[in-house]
């Protein structure tokens, strides 16, 4: 794997642009059939210049399914980076397959999407024997967290490779003041990350008009994106949808 796909990388601009293709086999799962295929979806990110793919294997099984992500640790030329649970047998997948990049998520069987981010104050020792099984594999971990300094702090403790803020409620600020408060929760936590010398990562309800400013917050190594870039993929194609985001980034168009 190439040294700019690592996590503890500190490169700032353009960050690395990881494509979740979960909806894509939300697609597919709607009609229980073979297409299409998420794999095939991988590739065509890549063909677009994404650094890194990621999935969310759910304990509900409902779009990404275990024989998708063998096959993408097989295929996969990029980092690919697998959101789960901190469930004991989720991790043991994890550590069975050996993706690059693990990142703990909480999980709702209820939730359309995640909602927020891990309660690491609440579960601690869960969430340390997680982390503890995942590195003794070898394979880097980040944090899915809200930008909560309480929440920071414990994912510091417990020796993390990264952590991933949570961007929904920056995304679905209602007025200019929330989004500039929202926003600016955002800039403090990244600063409190990139101080502690932990790869600072972000995702959730980013799309190609609200992304530049998180883009733009010192230190910003990584974005996960998937709902837009595939809503975008409808009437251009994945490929052409990756590289227009890559463009927002900075990257190359």
């Amino acid at each position: 794997m190439p040294p700019s796909n690592e996590i503890g990388s500190r490169r700032t601009f353009p960050p690395r642009l990881g494509v979740n293709i979960d909806h894509v086999a939300t697609i597919r799962q709607a009609r229980r059939g073979v297409e299409p295929d998420p794999v095939w979806a991988a590739a065509a990110a890549e063909l677009g210049g994404a650094d890194g793919i990621t999935i969310h294997l759910r304990e509900d099984r409902r779009h990404i399914q275990d024989r998708d992500l063998r096959l993408l640790r097989e295929t996969t030329q990029v980092l690919l980076n697998l959101e789960l649970s901190i469930d004991p047998a989720m991790v043991a997948l994890a550590v069975e397959t050996r993706p690059d990049q693990v990142t703990l998520v909480p999980e709702r069987r209820e939730e359309i999407t995640t909602e927020g981010g891990l309660a690491v104050t609440a579960s601690k020792a869960r969430v340390a024997e997680a982390i503890a099984r995942i590195r003794d594999a070898g394979i880097q971990v980040a944090l899915f967290l809200d930008p909560d300094p309480a929440e920071l702090e414990a994912g510091f403790e417990l020796g993390i490779d990264a952590i991933e803020l949570h961007t929904g409620t920056y995304a679905q600020a209602a007025s200019a003041v929330d989004h500039e408060r929202e926003l600016e929760a955002l800039r403090s936590a990244g600063a409190r990350i990139v101080a502690a010398g932990v790869g600072l990562h972000a995702g959730h309800g980013l799309n190609y008009r609200n992304v530049q400013k998180i883009v733009a917050i010192e230190g910003m190594a990584e974005l996960n994106i998937g709902h837009a870039i595939v809503s975008r993929a409808v009437f251009v194609g994945l490929e052409r949808a990756t590289r227009e985001m890559k463009a927002c980034l900075g990257g190359t168009a």
